[in-house]
């Protein structure tokens, strides 16, 4: 039979044996609590980083991605002389050509110049969506099936080729904001096309090879004869 004093000595050791273990069971739940708000911290540092940089990146880009509205501008363009797109576009050196309707189906996928006929195209097979007015900051230009889709929509796509002067630029700002950016799009073409400058409507195009004081009066008579012209009556 054990004595007294063995008994006490097995409570000694059955309680520091508790004590262990809850000391044991408390650090690791120190641990636990550690590790984890550690990971919550770095979640939250990471969340802030995301917002600072979606915040000054991610939003300008989303608002780089869209066309700026055509406004008044200072620039000043030659008074018009002539009405008649034809009489315009020969006095101007342009060409102006009606180049057969190449189709107009819609297809998910991403068009390229090789997918039409003429360069810059003016029909056939698009984009579901299609660009919006305005105008698009160099380098910035909406996909190809998208603008031709715009066409279809009786909208004129103004263009000129990569590298043109920014005074050429401004002026093309200008004769767009002459009728408040009404159905127009103004952009950096982006299929190599052989002209400076181009305006397209739905199977229509007028291409000049440079731009002096009578390409106003050739772009102004095409927008006129052409705009809202297309298959697809769109506001």
């Amino acid at each position: 039979m054990a004595s007294r004093q063995e008994e006490k000595e097995a409570r000694r050791r059955a309680r520091l044996e508790q004590e262990e273990k809850e000391r044991k069971a408390q650090s690791r739940r120190r641990r636990v609590q550690l590790v984890f708000g550690g990971l919550i911290g770095v979640a939250i540092v990471a969340a802030l980083v995301f917002v600072v940089i979606g915040g000054a990146g991610g939003g300008n880009d989303e608002e780089e991605a869209g066309p700026r509205v055509a406004a008044a501008s200072d620039v000043k363009l030659p008074p018009q002389q002539e009405s008649d797109v034809e009489v315009a576009a020969k006095a101007a050196g342009c060409d102006l050509e009606h180049p057969p309707n190449e189709g107009a189906g819609h297809e998910t996928r991403e068009f390229t110049p090789a997918d039409y006929k003429t360069n810059p195209p003016t029909s056939g097979a698009h984009f579901p969506q299609w660009a919006q007015d305005g105008i698009y900051d160099p380098g910035n230009s909406a996909p190809l099936g998208e603008l031709v889709h715009s066409l279809e929509h009786g909208r004129i796509n103004v263009q000129y080729k990569p590298g043109t002067p920014q005074q050429v630029i401004d002026q093309l700002e200008a004769f767009v904001a002459e009728n408040g950016g009404y159905h127009m799009l103004l952009y950096e073409n982006t299929t190599d096309m052989p002209y400076q400058v181009a305006v397209t409507a739905w199977n229509q195009l007028l291409g000049c090879d440079e731009v002096g004081d009578k390409t106003w009066d050739a772009l102004r008579t095409f927008r006129d004869r052409y705009i809202d012209k297309g298959p697809e009556q769109v506001p």
